[in-house]
């Protein structure tokens, strides 16, 4: 068993926050890491020490393996959690840690390569018997790309077979349009990940992202912890998650959790980990897994009882799962929407800047896992997300009215968010009525036009708010209509 006294986060914003409360939870000293930029940020006030890691650029700081290796060893610390981002899904950061005596909260680096090609990945899900889209292995060249689309059959996906959260992919309808993707999705993938190569996939239609949380420990234990509803994005970057997925009935769960646990299983999985599929008319195919913690967690966390954090600090310690796949119980529902700093109105453009004022919901079946705790700045160095609002109640119905309040109580002055956008979907009647695919928001058009009418309701800062009456008898009825 590996003790853990001390823990490096290596990593920012409101998952590192995240990380270091759970430390404090298990009674782990924290050291956080912070660029130039980040400098007085909130997880550097709340963490036991914080450390200096290089300018705001995350090549030279968050993104710089020996950079967080030194500081972890200089702060000793005899662990490492990575969050998500940056260096969490790269295999040299698990075996630089293993190289340095260091414990990794997260799987072996061994299983991070066998999931971060998603050709290799896909192989590998075909012999453990893990249902994958019809596909290719990586292409050559745009002649092998067009002949395999003909057995495929159009429309086809262009996908990068390095990386992953959507950057890259590209839909083809016809031959002309697949000759365009596959040179669009190659460069993007030689630029963000270093490796052009792609492959292609049939184009499902009328797709449902749904995901599957597992947990695996040292002692051959691997369990899931159900589904994830994902279908809400926007250029396949997810927007807003909930579990469960009115699209999966038990039965359907059990299946696709019992796939999820061979995927896992079949590359000598440790730790948390999330297996994405995409499911189409009762059908489901593995996507690619996502080797660490994943951003819509806590969805998970509300409905099982299940501290995920906590529970890869104690697989990383040598402790076996504490829960047997029966005593797994899902209990009402939760639905998280990324609070980003972004325009929706302008292509969800990030909007990086100084937030003037910050003022969080509260009250029953709210959450909010935060980078702020008032005033300060949005960085154009990172990602735009800022926050996560996590709603729960007993029904869906609850957590979407819950959703709606809490939204109407979220001030954040000073930069275009995407407040509004949300509670527009919020209040869609097919989102209310489950009815979601991938497309769900370029075929929504009235969704814009709607958030407008809720942007128009929110003061430009948050001193307008006690004198509003409008604004505070509008926050009064949306908590009257909870009830």
């Amino acid at each position: 068993m590996s003790a853990i006294a001390t823990v490096l986060v290596a990593n920012r914003g409101e998952i590192a926050v995240r990380v270091i409360r759970a430390c404090r939870d298990l009674g782990l000293r924290s050291v956080a890491v912070y660029s130039e930029a980040d400098k007085g940020a909130l997880h550097t006030r709340l963490a036991d020490a914080a450390v200096e890691i290089g300018p705001a650029s995350p090549t030279e700081s968050y993104l710089n393996l020996e950079r967080i290796i030194g500081a972890a060893q200089g702060a000793g610390a005899d662990a490492i959690h990575p969050g998500y981002g940056f260096l969490s899904e790269n295999p040299l950061l698990s075996a630089a840690c293993v190289d340095a005596g260091i414990t990794f909260v997260g799987p072996p680096a061994e299983a991070m390569s066998a999931m971060g090609d998603k050709v290799r990945a896909r192989q590998r899900m075909q012999q453990a018997g893990v249902p994958v889209v019809p596909g290719t292995d990586a292409i050559a060249d745009e002649a092998e790309a067009l002949e395999a689309a003909r057995g495929i059959g159009f429309p086809v996906l262009v996908k990068a077979s390095a990386g992953g959260g959507g950057i890259g992919m590209r839909e083809a309808y016809d031959e002309e349009e697949l000759k365009a993707a596959l040179k669009s999705c190659s460069d993007s993938a030689q630029r963000f990940f270093g490796d052009p190569r792609v492959f292609l996939e049939r184009l499902v239609t009328d797709p449902r992202h749904i995901e599957i949380q597992v947990i695996a420990d040292a002692h051959g234990n691997t369990i899931h912890l159900g589904e994830r509803e994902c279908s809400i994005q926007r250029r396949h970057q997810k927007l807003l998650e909930e579990c469960p997925s009115t699209a999966i009935d038990p039965r359907m769960r059990e299946e696709m959790g019992q796939a999820a646990i061979k995927a896992a299983t079949a590359v000598g999985y440790v730790n948390a980990g999330t297996v994405e599929f995409i499911e189409s008319h009762g059908s489901f195919y593995f996507l690619e897994m996502n080797t660490r913690l994943q951003v819509e967690h806590p969805v998970t966390e509300l409905v099982t009882g299940v501290d995920l954090v906590a529970a890869q600090f104690r697989v990383a310690m040598g402790e076996p799962l504490p829960w047997r796949q029966e005593e797994i119980n899902w209990r009402g529902w939760a639905i998280e929407c990324r609070i980003n700093a972004e325009d929706p109105w302008q292509d969800f453009q990030p909007t990086p800047g100084r937030v003037s004022a910050y003022h969080e919901p509260s009250g029953p079946g709210v959450r909010v896992d935060s980078a702020l705790a008032g005033p300060g700045d949005v960085s154009p160095f990172y990602d735009p997300m800022m926050a996560k609002l996590i709603v729960h109640g007993e029904s869906r119905a609850l957590a979407a009215a819950r959703g709606r309040r809490a939204l109407l109580e979220y001030w954040i002055g000073g930069i275009t968010t995407n407040i509004p956008f949300h509670a527009a979907l919020l209040e869609d009647p097919d989102f209310l009525s489950g009815k979601l695919t991938t497309d769900f928001i370029p075929t929504h058009p009235g969704l814009l036009p709607r958030a407008q009418e809720w942007r128009e309701q929110q003061p430009e800062d948050f001193k307008h708010l006690a004198g509003d009456r409008r604004h505070v008898a509008a926050i009064a009825a949306a908590i009257a209509a909870t009830q």
